[in-house]
């Protein structure tokens, strides 16, 4: 095992000049940087198809890496937030992975290969792998920065880290009215007003477009949420925009302590008190480190296949990367675990000189209250839908291209989910009559026959 400080961690010295990619060879040397879902993962994968050189696993985050998607659910929701962690810490020396958080990465210098820290050290590299992803988008409204409790604590947030997770559930339970304004009606703060719910807050969603969801899904389904939303109790409030966040500070006639309450003002006039604010507008891609050392870098660090960089000696992996997809027939950026692991094991086996795996479909999923929403394929460029409804509580969205099945959206029927896998991946032709008959049971003999 390396040393997994990062005030210990010192150059590791190889032939800068050395372009060989032998799995035995033991001095070969791969420095990943990122360890979210598709660092970790491609940092594991090399060593169970036999790669036996240096593994390097770099990441800002101080924590032992972690399952993402549950902080704006489980995690938000547990009465102690605690990460899960991607694996366990003696996995990481089991597997001889040198592990190094809390370190940020300053610049890659592609031509002597070298990844250079902040804090100074250098370390060489063979291969480079690069799995940043995305940061959270703070967007410019007027005294949003000046959003702090009595302390001088920010009281907006974000909802991308554990630490985030951890500084909201500590706001919520500080607050008295529990009063949460959440900007931005997308997928994470959907399901951040879920927890909130479940945990007793008043909750605004305040969404920009006519629609929540309203780029990424239809009308269907943007209106069930919407409908479930409201009958739980979230105050949903479109087609506004926020302008500015104003302060208002006020002595408890009790506890003769001030309190602050944030006041969110959109530019038709409305406004919406909270005592703190989540943003949850979009990300921002951590691409910069990619621009600065020359990669092609278009709509997310742009890959082949097998998930090489225009430097064939650099990898990108996940949400900051681009790569043309051959089902879709064009370049396309996922930010989805699904889509993080499958590139790791891409780029693994090719550096192993095994074959690597063809891409696979997309699929997503959201928990909110308790429905679980699955989604396979992109349903951009869409021109028919059919709903099939089964239950009040179970139905699904299929999205066509003329008769090429795109997409389907799954709420509480994974049997459905998994029959437009199956038709996706094969790409088959599905019978919209027997579709939309619910008459008929659907496997993937009615479904698929014609």
């Amino acid at each position: 095992m390396h040393n997994t400080q990062s005030e210990q961690l010192t150059v590791v010295s190889c032939d800068p000049e050395s372009t060989t990619t032998h799995i035995n060879d033991l001095t070969l040397k791969i420095v990943i940087i990122g360890a979210s879902h598709a660092g970790v993962n491609v940092a594991f994968n090399l060593r169970q198809q036999g790669w036996l050189g240096i593994i390097i696993l770099i990441d800002s985050d101080p924590q032992l890496p972690y399952h993402r998607p549950p902080l704006s659910k489980k995690t938000l929701q547990s009465d102690e937030v605690i990460a899960t962690p991607l694996k366990q810490h003696q996995a990481y020396i089991d597997n001889n992975i040198d592990l190094c958080l809390g370190v940020t990465v300053e610049s890659i210098n592609s031509q002597s290969k070298l990844v250079l820290l902040a804090n100074g050290s250098q370390i060489t590299y063979d291969k480079l792998v690069i799995a940043t992803g995305g940061s959270a988008f703070i967007p410019p409204i007027d005294g949003l920065a000046d959003t702090v409790d009595e302390e001088g604590n920010p009281q907006y947030f974000a909802m991308r880290t554990h630490a985030d997770a951890v500084a909201i559930k500590a706001a919520l339970n500080k607050s008295k009215d529990k009063q949460v304004v959440i900007i931005g009606g997308g997928y994470i703060g959907l399901e951040s007003a879920s927890s909130f719910i479940a945990l007793g807050a008043n909750v605004t969603v305040i969404e920009m477009q006519p629609k929540i969801l309203s780029r990424v899904t239809s009308p269907v389904m943007s209106d069930f949420l919407t409908a479930l939303h409201i009958n739980k109790g979230v105050a949903l409030q479109t087609n506004k925009s926020v302008i500015k966040i104003k302060h208002q500070v006020s002595n408890h006639q009790v506890s003769k302590h001030p309190t602050t309450k944030h006041i969110v003002e959109c530019s038709d006039g409305s406004q919406y008190p909270a005592d703190f604010i989540l943003v949850g507008v979009g990300v921002r891609l951590n691409t910069q480190l990619a621009i600065n050392t020359g990669l092609v870098v278009e709509q997310g660090i742009k890959v082949n296949d097998a998930c090489q960089t225009s430097d064939p000696d650099i990898f990108a992996l996940g949400d900051c990367t681009q790569h043309f997809s051959p089902l879709y027939q064009r370049w396309i950026r996922l930010e989805s675990v699904q889509n993080a692991v499958d590139q790791a094991k891409a780029a693994s086996q090719f550096l192993t000189s095994q074959h690597h795996l063809a891409a696979a479909v997309p699929w997503f999923w959201s928990d909110q209250y308790e429905y679980k929403l699955q989604i396979v394929g992109l349903s951009d460029g869409f021109d028919d839908l059919v709903v099939r409804q089964e239950s009040p509580e179970q139905f699904s969205v299929w999205y066509f291209k003329n008769d090429k099945l795109l997409c389907v959206e799954a709420v509480n029927y994974t049997k459905v989910y998994v029959l437009g896998t199956q038709a996706i991946k094969q790409q088959l032709i599905v019978n919209k009559t027997i579709l939309k008959d619910t008459s008929i049971e659907l496997n993937k003999l009615t479904l698929l026959s014609v």
